[in-house]
């Protein structure tokens, strides 16, 4: 009995140690922003299409993910998080366009419908998971997709600048 009891004190000492000097903050955001600067300038030096990267959007947008693949249809990926904890995620790639939105919208439908947002038209995409609007041009297709409201994804198309 008392060889448990000095075991029990053992590991309640090693984890009192642990709980002490582990830094933990239950008020801290788990997830953390990412710089994509330097990966937005490589893209857009190596793809065969004009990059498209957001350009204005507030400060409590936050980017999330980013990714450049070559060997994969030369897709560039770029995730954020909407001011309203929403996702939102910039897919381009110069793949087979209904494989590629399928892929990234995670199996979204065309809608027939269509949507105008800063001067260009955009169709409209919807899914049990996300929406999407997508957009075929200059050899690539961009698709703004997420489970964030079509109003964010709109903001988010919005955005994109290719210079």
């Amino acid at each position: 009995m008392r060889d448990m009891f000095l075991s029990l004190a053992v590991i309640a000492a090693v984890a009192g140690v642990v709980y002490i000097f582990v830094p933990h903050d239950d008020k801290a955001d788990p997830v953390k922003a990412v710089d994509y600067r330097v990966e937005l300038l490589t893209a857009r030096r190596v793809a065969p299409y004009p990059v498209a990267a957001p350009s204005g959007l507030a400060q409590k947008w936050k980017p999330t993910s980013v990714s450049y693949e070559r060997e994969a249809g030369n897709s560039w990926h770029l995730g954020f998080l909407d001011p309203d904890g929403g996702y939102v995620a910039v897919e381009q790639s110069t793949s087979p366009a209904k494989k590629y939105i399928a892929a990234v919208s995670q199996d979204a439908k065309n809608t027939g419908r269509t949507q105008r947002v800063a001067g260009e038209t955009w169709q409209h995409w919807e899914g049990s998971k996300y929406d999407a609007l997508v957009r075929e041009d200059k050899g690539a297709t961009t698709v703004v997709t997420g489970s964030a409201s079509p109003g964010r994804l709109a903001e988010m198309a919005a955005a994109l600048k290719t210079s």
